[in-house]
């Protein structure tokens, strides 16, 4: 009996998956120019001082920051650590767990987020929604709250037990 034929994508999907990724890597390589341009961060440390300074004491667990950015722990702390030595974040001991982190963006984290923020704005303001009509931003955010739920459904990567180093056992 033959094998049954791999699984395929229709052209509309495929149409769509291609302008996704267009589209994202598009507007995320402009904001990475202007984060670097306005000031001197990567994207991901931006997200990281983001999702700190939204939160409401400033702070989060490493392994927190870890899924809500999408990034891996060790390289989660590799880039807290360029933050801490720039003075923006300080690291210590989680409170409820001293073999967890927890990284606080400080007021010079602040300071940068508020000189970086406005032409972030404006280049997400003009690239990713200046074509659009209200409706259209509504639909979009409609279209992809419950797919990022779904892949968001899984449990995050903090979760899944560390490989370790070397063999034997």
């Amino acid at each position: 009996m033959p094998d049954p034929p791999p699984p395929s994508l229709d052209a509309v999907q495929l149409g769509a998956y291609f302008a996704l990724i267009e589209v994202t890597s598009l507007l995320r390589h402009a904001i990475e120019q202007q984060l670097r341009e306005a000031g001197n961060l990567s994207y991901v440390q931006f997200q990281l001082l983001a999702r700190l300074g939204d939160a409401p004491t400033g702070s989060h667990r490493m392994t927190d920051l870890a899924d809500g950015v999408v990034y891996s722990r060790s390289a989660l702390t590799y880039q807290a650590g360029l933050l801490e030595k720039a003075g923006l974040v300080t690291r210590g001991p989680a409170s409820d767990d001293e073999r967890g982190i927890t990284v606080t963006i400080t007021d010079a984290g602040r300071a940068r987020l508020a000189e970086v923020f406005p032409g972030h704005i404006e280049i997400v303001s003009n690239l990713l929604f200046e074509p659009l009509s209200r409706d259209d931003v509504e639909t979009l955010a409609g279209v992809l709250a419950p797919v990022r739920d779904h892949m968001r459904s899984t449990p995050p990567r903090s979760a899944a037990p560390r490989r370790r180093k070397g063999g034997g056992g």
